[in-house]
């Protein structure tokens, strides 16, 4: 089977994303660099959006240019943290449409519990991805990737920020069709089920909310 996971080695990406690594980093300066990376992090999820070519007038003249085809692409946030991947892929993308899909993890169980759920229409048509900033026990991406299934989407890729072990194998066995798109790949879940080394709450992080 192939592998579904990338992980996005670039200078820039992994500079970033170490000083988001770093306690001493503060929220407005972590919240511009989540909004940088994801829009780094975008190019790799969008690589093989499909073309088609259209006649275009330039000041110099008449050409044949590629374009996007099919229905505008559909950007999912699983709340709250991802917010802060979806603005910066709203920046290079802005005629996207938006969805946002409410989950909440339970502290004891670890396991999802959804409390919203609000997508675009023609979903079966639209290239969807999906951002939160971290895939840890890989229970609320699974889940939010089942509702959108549920919504008819099929073509579906997962964009984050730090990737665990058991959030990527959770994902293979629940949808080996979506591609992850990541910065990196941490060691481990501890047991809360955050990642280590990790980067800590992405969405206290974000909000200064502790």
């Amino acid at each position: 089977m192939h592998d579904p996971l990338t992980i996005v080695r670039h200078p820039l990406v992994q500079h970033k994303l170490t000083l988001m690594r770093d306690k001493a980093t503060s929220t407005a300066v972590f919240r511009q660099l989540l909004r940088e990376c994801a829009q780094l992090l975008a190019y790799e999820a969008t690589r093989d959006l499909e073309l088609i070519d259209e006649p275009v007038e330039t000041p110099m003249g008449a050409m044949v240019a590629p374009r996007l085809a099919g229905r505008k692409l559909a950007l999912v946030s699983i709340l709250r943290a991802g917010n802060g991947l979806l603005d910066g892929i709203l920046e290079l993308i802005p005629s996207a449409r938006v969805g946002f899909v409410g989950l909440y993890r339970d502290e004891a169980t670890l396991e999802p519990v959804q409390y919203y759920f609000k997508v675009p229409a023609e979903m079966a048509e639209r290239v969807v991805i999906v951002v939160d900033p971290m895939l840890a026990t890989g229970n609320s991406s699974a889940a939010a990737v089942n509702l959108l299934k549920g919504a008819g989407a099929r073509n579906i890729r997962f964009l984050c920020l730090l990737a665990a072990p058991e959030g990527i194998e959770r994902m293979r066995i629940a949808h080996p069709d979506v591609p992850i798109i990541t910065a990196a790949q941490d060691e481990r879940l501890n047991e809360r089920g955050f990642i280590v080394p990790g980067l800590g709450d992405a969405g206290d992080r974000m909000y200064g909310t502790k």
